[in-house]
């Protein structure tokens, strides 16, 4: 008997519950149960304020955007840097962070970073007023099981569901916080 059961039935001794506990149902939705949605992603991107660009030129997208000083992680594709951009030494005086992303959640509108070497460590998508990210459309999945199958548990991994935002007690919506304020995302095909 574990240390668990033993606590757990003199618990029970002690409240005249004789019974043995029901068992919990484990009949949750498995991964691959749904197709991935790209539109739902955008849809879900959208309503919580975030930018969704569907252009294939990155570059563009974020000269547009007139970054600032700009960081990105070391394994970024060098082509989606706008030309003429400011590198910023470090996360700390960026205004702005390019990364890539490791899976996107259609159904709850959650890119996931897991610290790749396009992706980088987790606060340098944290500092910076804005954040640009690139998803490739074959890293949406339907569902967060489906996510899951794709993730390293061992990684760190940061989930985003929009820029950052967070509501006071009187629930007036505050944004950046937790994070980026801006937060637009490239959608590739």
């Amino acid at each position: 008997m574990s240390s668990k059961d033993l606590i757990l039935s003199r618990v029970r001794a002690a409240l005249g519950q004789q019974a043995s506990a029901e068992p919990v149902p484990r009949d949750y939705r498995s991964a691959g149960s749904l197709e991935p949605d790209v539109e739902m992603l955008v849809d879900r991107l959208v309503d919580y304020k975030a930018v969704v660009h569907r252009e294939q030129d990155v570059a563009a997208v974020a000269a547009r955007l007139q970054p600032g000083r700009l960081v990105v992680p070391p394994g970024i594709d060098r082509s989606w840097l706008p030309p003429g951009v400011t590198l910023a030494e470090d996360e700390f005086t960026a205004d702005a962070v390019l990364t890539a992303a490791t899976v996107a959640v259609a159904e709850t509108g959650t890119i996931v970073l897991d610290g790749s070497p396009d992706q980088g460590h987790r606060r340098l998508s944290l500092l910076p007023d804005l954040h640009i990210c690139v998803v490739r459309t074959d890293q949406v999945v339907a569902s967060v099981p489906d996510a899951l199958t794709r993730l390293d548990a061992t990684r760190p991994l940061t989930w985003i569901s929009g820029p950052s935002a967070t509501s006071d007690i009187e629930l007036n919506r505050v944004e950046g916080v937790h994070g980026p304020r801006n937060l637009h995302v490239v959608l590739l095909d």
